[in-house]
């Protein structure tokens, strides 16, 4: 018995610490907080994986989805056409097929501009090209890729995307 706690104090002395990986987190805002859920890194390809491209009349542009159960959901049913309508100035907003799962998502978001989302209680897809506040039932999925949020922005009234994996 004293040989083996002799072992495991060389052992432990012995041994070097596992080093850390460098890994971004991808932020999820609720409640105007910033946490870290999802972390990207080489030997995790998710960020990848996650990839999905929107068009919008002749415009195509991609986004790059948070990996969440929504964000699987969303994949699964890809691809998708959604009439989607303006809302308030910040949002294009349409519903899905069918509804995104909610687990391990917190009960509202704050979206950036640029963010795609989820909003819970109209089963919408949204993109966000203004700035929308706080609310109760909002998932962020991801972000639009570079100036997409100034190209849905300048789609005035209700228009028609198809969204595809990429």
């Amino acid at each position: 018995m004293a040989g083996l706690g002799l072992a495991a104090v060389l052992a432990a002395g012995c041994g070097t610490a596992p080093k850390a990986v460098d890994a971004q987190p991808t932020p999820h805002r609720a409640h105007g907080t910033a946490t870290a859920t999802t972390r990207h890194t080489q030997s995790n390809p998710v960020k990848d994986e996650m990839k999905i491209v929107i068009r919008l009349g002749d415009k195509r542009f991609g986004a790059v989805l948070d990996d969440s159960a929504a964000s699987r959901d969303l994949l699964r049913q890809l691809p998708v056409t959604v009439d989607m309508v303006d809302h308030g100035g910040v949002e294009k907003t349409g519903p899905l097929p069918s509804p995104l799962s909610l687990d391990g998502q917190p009960e509202g978001a704050d979206p950036d501009v640029g963010d795609v989302g989820y909003y819970a209680p109209g089963n919408d897809l949204v993109l966000y090209y203004g700035d929308q506040s706080y609310f109760a039932g909002i998932v962020v999925l991801g972000r639009l890729d570079d100036d997409a949020a100034r190209q849905v922005r300048e789609q005035d009234g209700p228009v028609t995307v198809t969204v595809e994996a990429r």
